[in-house]
């Protein structure tokens, strides 16, 4: 027996994209993080939380002239169940994708098959919060997506971050966080 464990390619455009949330608030140890693009899908910043808290989180919505940035991480199988759950895939409060993803630095066409999350859920009157919009920054920063793409983050209108949500952290990084040992 090999004892080698399967994988998946797994597609984050919004916080995930950031080290410290997925790895440290998450407790995701991925393999890889190669930067993707993702076309025919467009980003939105209006879809509600399951906790109404007056604040919107990212979400992709199909577009054919459009394109999203994200990274591509390689997960373990095990990694996959964790976060369908705590991104509350069996609640749906996202639901599971298949896309073809293309890593910014393959040759032209070469894309690798992911999974990714998406909703159903808008709310157009929501906007995310600064504290939300400045993880997604932070992580497009860090793994090298397109300067044009940052100045677009840049520039979605965001608002401080609610009250609510700020008391409702500590327990959701409570939630989020995988048991050491699993």
């Amino acid at each position: 027996m090999s004892g080698r464990v399967s994988s998946a390619w797994y597609f984050a455009y919004g916080s995930n994209m950031q080290t410290a949330t997925f790895s440290g608030r998450r407790g995701i140890a991925y393999r890889r993080a190669v930067p993707g693009r993702l076309g025919g899908w467009r980003l939105v910043l209006d879809k509600p939380p399951l906790v109404p808290v007056g604040e919107s989180y990212a979400n992709i919505v199909p577009d054919l002239a459009a394109e999203v940035f994200g990274v591509l991480y390689e997960v373990a199988q095990d990694d996959v169940a964790h976060i369908e759950l705590t991104e509350g895939v069996l609640i749906g409060n996202y639901q599971r994708a298949e896309v073809a993803v293309a890593a910014l630095a393959s040759p032209a066409g070469e894309r690798r098959r992911a999974f990714t999350l998406v909703s159903q859920s808008r709310d157009a009157a929501l906007q995310p919060s600064k504290r939300y919009m400045a993880l997604l920054i932070e992580g497009a920063l860090e793994h090298g997506l397109p300067g044009d793409y940052v100045d677009f983050l840049r520039s979605v209108p965001a608002r401080p971050e609610s009250a609510a949500a700020a008391e409702l952290r500590p327990l959701m990084d409570q939630v989020l966080r995988r048991p050491r040992g699993s």
